[in-house]
């Protein structure tokens, strides 16, 4: 079967409680969905709408007649998250995640759990919100020095053309081939 869809039949109580698990897992490590939940975008209660959807997922694979298709999980996903969360991935997040829970259904169906032992045994390092908010962190200081950098040539820049437009000023206002004088502003007035 391809990615795009899973098998269907009942899952072994083993089978069940893998997948359980491994819906765990994914979530955990799913940093958009980590920033929701602490953030409080849906609320104070976002943590158990999170679970929620994680439960609401199992019993979809658990309780369903199958095969399960990416076209049904993914909106189905996206449209709860935007509900409960408030919030819209646009980060194409949504659909990976969907498209992992598949791959892990339909292993879990025949008894294969290597991916859920795969991400049982890589623990994440760290809080998935801490780690790319340290990258973000660190993208922002290699921008900041490259903005420094060019920030301060440009202020050079308009320090020496400034200085270029200084010019003299005339002494006395000339009239002009019609007779009249241009009286220039009175700038400085107050100053001595």
């Amino acid at each position: 079967m391809s990615a795009s869809t899973s098998g269907g039949g009942p899952l072994s109580p083993q089978a069940a409680a893998a997948l359980q698990e491994g819906i765990g897992l994914v979530f955990g490590r799913w940093t958009a969905l980590q920033m929701a939940v602490e953030n409080e975008w849906g609320g104070r209660d976002s943590r158990a709408k999170a679970n929620q959807l994680a439960a609401s997922i199992f019993s979809w694979f658990a309780n369903s007649n199958g095969p399960f298709y990416y076209d049904d999980l993914e909106p189905m996903m996206f449209d709860s998250i935007s509900e409960s969360l408030n919030a819209n991935f646009e980060d194409g997040s949504v659909g990976e995640v969907a498209e992992q829970l598949l791959i892990m259904h339909e292993e879990c169906l025949q008894n294969n759990f290597s991916s859920i032992e795969k991400l049982r045994n890589t623990r994440p390092q760290g809080n998935a919100v801490a780690l790319s908010r340290q990258i973000a962190t660190e993208d922002d200081d290699d921008s900041s020095d490259n903005d420094d950098e060019q920030s301060m040539g440009e202020d050079e820049a308009a320090r020496s053309e400034d200085m270029a437009v200084d010019e003299p000023k005339p002494s006395k206002p000339t009239p002009d081939a019609d007779g009249w004088t241009t009286v220039p502003p009175r700038r400085g007035r107050g100053k001595n």
